[in-house]
């Protein structure tokens, strides 16, 4: 009786093996399937969302290499195709030219206080553009992007995984003009009121950067764009500027070089950390 039992379970057990043998390919196909599939924005908690604008600075014009190719899961960027994807430099798509940028330090320094959120970055920042070409319906000749009707529209998309946490802007160069930089501070006043109405919400923090001070020595209205910037605090609620001291450029004694970029990433995340607390 014992064997008869004993030649059952080997029967059966032979008889299973054989089924899984057969099935084995449509399980190695099922397994690629879903390695395969992209990305999904809908999955897990909400993205915290950050809007990047302004001009070539913020777009990015820092040298790529190792160090600036590393990649988080847990940081996302929406690309030019308006697809979510893992964030990697450059993030920016207005020139060729784009390059590392500040934001992905920002992300870095900012999940290192809130390791368990998932960002999502949106860049929308256009280089050579100033701020009166940041209005509905005007558009930036050289690139012939609507900076700010582009910029709405993937906010709008982006919304739909998340919620907008800040603000990130740099801009300014193209506004360092006798002619320009001193209306600069009730042009950026109006932009970020009529910002926040347009998105709904008042109290959204907008973080500013300093043009590098190498762009100060070259050129003096640079200097009444950093002096507007910082005069704004008085004005603006949940508003801060990011300093650009030490910091040095690529070569041109316009752009930020990549260390410079990196660690000015991580000074905005140092301000938005610090607007957080205060609220």
């Amino acid at each position: 009786m014992k064997s008869r039992i004993r030649e059952c379970r080997v029967r059966h057990r032979h008889s299973l093996q054989r089924a899984f043998l057969a099935c084995q390919p449509w399980i190695v196909i099922f397994l690629l399937f879903i390695g395969c599939q992209p990305w999904s924005g809908t999955k897990g908690k909400p993205y915290h969302l950050f809007l990047l604008i302004g001009q070539s600075n913020m777009a990015g014009r820092g040298e790529l290499n190792d160090e600036t190719g590393n990649t988080d899961p847990r940081i996302l960027m929406l690309n030019k195709d308006q697809e979510w994807q893992v964030a990697r430099h450059p993030l920016h798509f207005d020139k060729p030219i784009a390059g590392t940028g500040l934001a992905l330090s920002f992300a870095r320094a900012v999940l290192k206080t809130t390791p368990d959120i998932r960002i999502g970055l949106i860049p929308c920042a256009v280089g050579g553009s100033s701020i009166a070409q940041w209005q509905p319906g005007k558009i930036h000749p050289q690139t012939g992007i609507y900076p700010f009707d582009a910029m709405i529209k993937r906010i709008h998309i982006a919304q739909k995984n998340g919620h907008l946490q800040a603000i990130l802007w740099h801009q300014g160069e193209s506004d360092s003009k006798k002619n320009l930089s001193g209306s600069y501070e009730d042009k950026l006043y109006s932009f970020i009121v009529s910002l926040r109405d347009t998105l709904q919400s008042p109290g959204l923090p907008f973080i500013a950067g300093e043009l590098g001070p190498f762009y100060v020595e070259k050129n003096p209205h640079a200097s009444d764009i950093n002096a507007a910037l910082h005069t704004l605090k008085s004005r603006i609620d949940n508003y801060d500027v990011v300093s650009a001291s030490g910091l040095t450029h690529n070569g041109d004694s316009t752009h930020f070089d990549t260390l410079s970029l990196l660690e000015l990433g991580k000074r905005y995340a140092d301000s938005f950390i610090k607007i957080q607390e205060h609220k």
